[in-house]
């Protein structure tokens, strides 16, 4: 009896089970998992989760149906036992395996390059982002600073006030300035697309730009002391003008207070006593 194509029917079964498979993972899928649309910063990682989870899904049906097809053809139906038609130096196999791989490792890059150039490559990488997303330049700057156990925000360009609660404008781009006054802690809100270590004598920047009025969870994603899990805020993203009212109410409450905290710098140093704990 003559043997089939193995190669064909496990192409034209990955092909048909890819055809069912990817636009479900890539319209219904990709789109409903966090962070989800909150955000720029959020859009954009729900962008690229949806293009790596439409190359992979392929990916996931080939050893889908290779392993289901060996198990199913390839097994032993009786006692005796031999070796399989060995495949080194199989031109069948090696060029479209080469072909495949290397283009999907070629696009990954270029479309990586793309996307860091267009949305900013500010993630909380450092002091110096390589790209900045446009809109950059007229950036609201707020500095995030990490203490055991909380976050409070200055806003340089409103006189250096410092406020125990986070509020953003909608619709305008955020310039996040990360750092800590004690030990390392992360910033974290996950409905933005935001996360950023909190290192004492850092400045890491990180970008956003809030899509919509919300509110939106803030914690601490790094393990800093006995009250962790205490850092938890709630922000929250408001139209322009209540931004500048809110702002306004914060400079005439917590201004008189302005001298008794660290003198504004980008970045802290912990005292001895704060690192001693």
């Amino acid at each position: 009896m003559r043997e089939p194509n193995h190669l064909r029917r496990i192409a034209i079964a990955t092909i048909i089970l890819s055809a069912v498979a990817t636009p479900i993972v890539v319209v219904l899928i990709a789109p409903s998992l966090p962070p989800w649309n909150d955000s720029s910063a959020s859009s954009g990682q729900v962008n690229d989760n949806t293009v790596l989870l439409g190359i992979l899904t392929p990916i996931v049906a080939l050893m889908i149906v290779y392993f289901a097809y060996t198990l199913t053809v390839f097994r032993n139906r009786g006692s005796e036992q031999g070796e399989g038609v060995a495949i080194r130096g199989d031109s069948r196999i090696h060029t479209p395996w080469l072909i495949v791989t290397t283009t999907i490792v070629l696009f990954l890059a270029v479309f990586g390059t793309v996307e860091l150039a267009d949305a900013g490559s500010g993630g909380g990488q450092g002091p110096t982002p390589a790209f900045k997303p446009t809109g950059s330049d007229n950036a609201l700057q707020v500095q995030v600073i990490g203490q055991q156990w909380e976050f409070t925000y200055r806003y340089p360009s409103y006189g250096g006030v410092e406020t125990p609660h986070l509020e953003l404008p909608v619709g305008r781009q955020v310039e996040f300035h990360v750092t800590s006054l004690d030990v390392i802690h992360s910033f974290w809100a996950p409905k933005l697309g935001v996360k950023a270590d909190a290192n004492p004598g850092v400045d890491n920047i990180a970008y956003v730009r809030p899509t919509h009025k919300q509110s939106f969870d803030i914690r601490c994603n790094e393990v800093c002391g006995l009250w962790h899990g205490y850092m938890f805020d709630t922000g929250q993203v408001v139209s322009g003008p209540s931004f500048r009212a809110w702002i306004r109410g914060q400079q005439a409450l917590f201004g008189p207070i302005g001298p008794q905290l660290p003198r504004f710098s980008g970045h802290y140093f912990p005292d001895p006593q704060r690192r001693a704990g």
